[in-house]
C-alpha cells in the first residue's frame, strides 16, 4: 500500500513536475490577488494568449522562446494601455480586441512555417516534460517576482484600491501600473513550459477568488491564495499519475473544486446570518 501511494515520486519526470509546481505556486497565485482586487481577469488571460506570436518568432529567429515571450506581453499590456488611454474604447473592450488579434497572429505565423514544435505543448504546457533548464528560469523569475510583490505589496494594494489616493501619497503609480504588468508577463512566461498558455489563466485567477471568498484582509489573503494554489498544484500532479490525465488540467479542476466548494460555503454562511438578523432586535 505504501508502496503505491509513494510510486509517483520515484520517477524523474514527475519529480520535476513536483518541483515546478512548487516553484510556480507563489508567484501566481500572489499576483493573482492583486489581479483579482483591480478586476484585471481579462488582462491575465489577454497576456497568456498575446505572448503566442513571440514564441513563434522567436523561433524564426532562433532566440531563447521565453525572450519572445516576455517581449509580446510586454507589447501587449503597453499597447492595451495606450489605446485605452487614448481612445473613447474602455480597457476591456481594447483588451478583448489586441489579445485575440496577437492570438491570431500567432496561429497564423505557426502555420506558415515548417517546425516539429508541437503548439499543443506551448498552448496545455508539459510538466512531465520540464528540464532542468525549464526549473532554473521557473525558479530565476519566481524568486524576483515574489520577492517583489511581498517587498511592495502594500504599494500595489493601496493603487489597486485608490489611485488618486496612492498618486497623492507621493507613490509611483505609473511605476505600478506597469510594474505590475511586467510582473504578469515574467510570470506567464515561468508558468510556459509547465500548464501552457491558455491554463496559465487559471492559476492567475483562481487562488485570489478564492481567498477572497475565505477571508477579509489582504494580507490573509495573499497568505490563503499561497497556500491554496500550492495545495492544488501538488494535489493535482499527484492524482494525475494515477488518473492517467493531463497534469495542468487536472491541477486546474481541482482549483475549480476548491472554488465552488468556498463559494457555497460563503453562500451557506450568507444565508444563515440574513436568518439570524431579524431575531438580533435590530
Amino acid at each position: 500500500m505504501i508502496e503505491t501511494l509513494l510510486q509517483p515520486f520515484q520517477f524523474s519526470s514527475m519529480q520535476n513536475a513536483f518541483w515546478i509546481a512548487m516553484i510556480v505556486a507563489p508567484p501566481t497565485a500572489l499576483l493573482s490577488c492583486f489581479l483579482v482586487l483591480r478586476g484585471w481577469a481579462l488582462m491575465g488571460d489577454a497576456v497568456s494568449h498575446a505572448v503566442l506570436p513571440g514564441i513563434v518568432l522567436a523561433y524564426i529567429l532562433n532566440i531563447p522562446l521565453l525572450i519572445g515571450a516576455f517581449a509580446a506581453g510586454m507589447c501587449c499590456t503597453l499597447l492595451t494601455g495606450y489605446l485605452s488611454g487614448n481612445s473613447r474604447v474602455k480597457q476591456d473592450t481594447v483588451m478583448g480586441v489586441v489579445f485575440s488579434g496577437m492570438f491570431a497572429l500567432g496561429i497564423v505565423l505557426y502555420t506558415s512555417i515548417s517546425t516539429n514544435v508541437h503548439l499543443d505543448h506551448v498552448l496545455f504546457g508539459n510538466m512531465l516534460g520540464v528540464g532542468r533548464e525549464d526549473l532554473q528560469t521557473a525558479g530565476l523569475i519566481s524568486v524576483v517576482v515574489t520577492a517583489v510583490l511581498l517587498l511592495k505589496w502594500r504599494d500595489f494594494m493601496l493603487h489597486a484600491f485608490d489611485p488618486a489616493q496612492a498618486q497623492a501619497s507621493g507613490l509611483r503609480t505609473g511605476w505600478l501600473h506597469y510594474g505590475l504588468l511586467s510582473i504578469l508577463s515574467l510570470t506567464i512566461v515561468a508558468t510556459l513550459s509547465s500548464v501552457g498558455l491558455i491554463l496559465a489563466i487559471g492559476l492567475l485567477i483562481a487562488p485570489g477568488a478564492i481567498a477572497f471568498l475565505v477571508v477579509r484582509s489582504f494580507g490573509r489573503m495573499l497568505v490563503v491564495a499561497t497556500v491554496i494554489c500550492l495545495s492544488a498544484m501538488l494535489t493535482g500532479t499527484y492524482l494525475s499519475f494515477f488518473l492517467d490525465s493531463a497534469t495542468g488540467p487536472t491541477i486546474i479542476l481541482v482549483l475549480t473544486g476548491i472554488f465552488i466548494a468556498a463559494f457555497l460555503r460563503r453562500l451557506a454562511q450568507t444565508r444563515a446570518q440574513s436568518r439570524a438578523l431579524p431575531g438580533t432586535g435590530w
